[in-house]
């Protein structure tokens, strides 16, 4: 069978040829197809049994251009770049890859904080986080490794996720909450980890940051859609303490930075899982992953019904 291995965002080279072999010692073929278009991908998935993909848009389109596809596998933990409901109408598994980026984008969550409570280095006093607290919105696989490192900076730690029982959030040395207010509340920072569902696009607006304490921070790695800019931006404009770092650049990020100099940092490009390590292991896992499904069916991570 042919698995697909297309990306308009390379994985390392190391990564990829890691991928590469360890398809063709399972007997499978392999394409490997980066800094692809939409016509690159359109043309190369037509024969194809699997892909595996980064960030790169998968919609009914593709699929319908893919009559041979059985299993596709997104390299990272989100997937709102799938069509799932499009791969369900297909009988295509859709599996992610939970965990294996979850330290790199622990520690960019503190990488980017500690660069703001220090004025993003610019010569002047700063902030510790040395008996601060911290609320993590979502207690996932990046949720647990945020609680680990904050506890190493002597951070108080609580977690907000309702699809977490408390007892798990407790067994990680974190105290559970039950509401998005007392999350915002009680915590000078807050991390974001939410998915973008209809739920929580544009959740985190004005109410929420103005009930932050005095010196606060937000911070998000999760998705851009979650925040309410609009919303954010009057209750920085009315607060000048509030503070936002993003590895998701807003849509009005030139906005935020003539508005509020000092007080804003926004990676370039989604950062999070760009480290050597999270971009091979996420890698192997959907290699891993498709061969396995391929072989007998095996779908653990399944997230299409």
């Amino acid at each position: 069978m042919k698995i697909l291995v297309f990306t308009e965002k390379p994985f390392a080279p190391a990564a990829a040829k890691a991928i590469s072999e360890a398809i063709v010692a399972s007997g499978n073929e392999v394409a490997l197809v980066e800094k692809g278009n939409r016509e690159d991908l359109m043309k190369a998935v037509a024969d194809a049994d699997g892909l595996i993909v980064r960030s790169d848009i998968i919609d009914k389109e593709v699929m319908d251009n893919a009559p041979k596809l059985k299993v596709i596998v997104r390299a990272g933990a989100g997937y709102d770049n799938i069509d799932l409901a499009a791969a369900t109408e297909h009988n295509i598994c859709v599996m992610n890859t939970p965990g294996q980026n979850s330290n790199a984008v622990a520690e960019l969550v503190f990488g980017m904080t500690v660069m703001m409570v220090r004025n993003l280095y610019a010569g002047t006093s700063g902030t510790e986080l040395k008996g601060k607290s911290l609320g993590i919105y979502a207690f996932g696989q990046v949720g647990r490794n945020v609680a680990r490192i904050a506890k190493g900076f002597d951070m108080t730690v609580t977690a907000l996720d309702v699809f977490v029982p408390d007892e798990a959030i407790e067994a990680e040395g974190v105290k559970p909450l039950h509401d998005v207010k007392e999350l915002f509340s009680q915590n000078e920072f807050v991390s974001l980890h939410i998915p973008a569902t209809p739920q929580t696009k544009k959740s985190i607006g004005y109410e929420l940051a103005m009930l932050m304490p005095k010196g606060a921070v937000l911070i998000n790695t999760a998705r851009k859609e979650v925040i309410d800019e609009e919303g954010l931006m009057k209750a920085m404009d009315e607060r000048a303490d509030i503070r936002y770092v993003s590895d998701i650049k807003p849509d009005a990020a030139a906005d935020f930075e003539a508005k509020f100099p000092g007080r804003v940092f926004f990676t370039p490009k989604k950062m999070g899982a760009q480290t050597a390590e999270a971009n091979f292991n996420a890698g192997i896992a959907a290699a891993e992953q498709s061969i396995a499904f391929l072989k007998d069916g095996w779908n653990k991570f399944q997230v299409n019904k």
